[in-house]
């Protein structure tokens, strides 16, 4: 590192990285976005423009630059090219799913295990400061019995993700999934089976039901086809004291700043255990694939 700020490389340059990865590495007190690729040089140039960095030719090229790497690409390309990054002994920041397959997942996992660096999920939630104190209380509480979650939004009849093939195949399960399921076993213990998982054709509508470690079961109702506006994105729990909710409404701009400080943190410390770090993108990925399963779709 040139002084004390993590020297970083962004992969990407869709409407995330506009959004969200550029401008808040750039403004990150610990962080320096000094490369961009992408598979579109233009496309990299004008991500590149909003923190101040320059475009690289390759991605190796970025890798030579920098000290770790952000992810905003679709699972299929990031897996393949974090697995180059931690190899290289680059720190990461994936997105989420964290690959197309659970063997790639398993792969990727391996390698950022063996090159001991620091890793942390694009969980977005999880880094809120009303997360946090929600899971606290919840855990502190206990006693439920079980928990639900809604997420319902219009994101994929939007025209800004038109060109996002991946969202749009995988829809709401692939999308929004990982945060539902991340929260949900957070709060109620590890999930260990999809007992039913049913899609709607109407509004691409997912219906899961899980079960987690200890009994305790949880609903899933998932669809970016509703145009419900503001957004719906709540999760509770319920059991013998009553009824805690979290509205998971909020600036995915805050959030990722609050990554940052943890992955700031964790590379300066030398630590690379997270409860969102890459062996969690692993454990959802497997229940990606789970769900996939119960309704006969080809598994990952």
């Amino acid at each position: 590192m040139n002084d004390t700020r993590l020297r970083m490389g962004l992969v990407g340059a869709g409407p995330w990285a506009h959004r969200v990865h550029a401008p808040g590495i750039a403004a990150h007190p610990g962080t320096e976005l000094v490369s961009v690729w992408a598979r579109r040089p233009d496309a990299a140039a004008e991500v590149a423009a909003l923190g101040g960095a320059r475009p690289a030719g390759s991605f190796d090229e970025m890798l030579a630059e920098v000290d770790g790497v952000a992810f905003a690409v679709p699972p299929g390309v990031q897996a393949p090219l974090a697995l180059r990054a931690v190899e290289a002994g680059k720190h990461v920041i994936l997105e989420k799913p964290l690959a197309s397959s659970v063997e790639d997942a398993r792969q990727l996992v391996a390698a950022a295990e063996r090159a001991a660096v620091a890793t942390l999920m694009v969980l977005t939630f999880r880094y809120a400061t009303e997360t946090t104190d929600w899971l606290e209380e919840v855990h502190r509480v206990g006693g439920w019995h079980g928990g639900a979650a809604r997420w319902m939004s219009a994101t994929l009849i939007d025209t800004e993700y038109e060109a996002s093939r991946w969202r749009h195949e995988g829809g709401a399960l692939a999308d929004i999934g990982p945060h539902v399921f991340d929260l949900l076993d957070a709060a109620l213990g590890p999930i260990t089976d999809v007992l039913s998982a049913h899609f709607a054709e109407p509004g691409a509508v997912w219906h899961i039901l899980l079960g987690h470690e200890g009994g305790l079961t949880s609903a899933a109702t998932l669809t970016m086809h509703t145009p419900a506006a503001p957004p719906i994105n709540d999760f509770a729990v319920f059991g013998a004291h009553g009824y805690r909710a979290l509205d998971a409404t909020g600036d995915a701009r805050v959030r990722y700043a609050a990554l940052l400080n943890d992955f700031v943190s964790m590379v300066h410390n030398d630590i690379t255990t997270h409860p969102c770090d890459i062996r969690r993108g692993l454990h959802i990925q497997r229940l990606l694939r789970a769900v996939t399963e119960k309704v006969g779709q080809p598994a990952g």
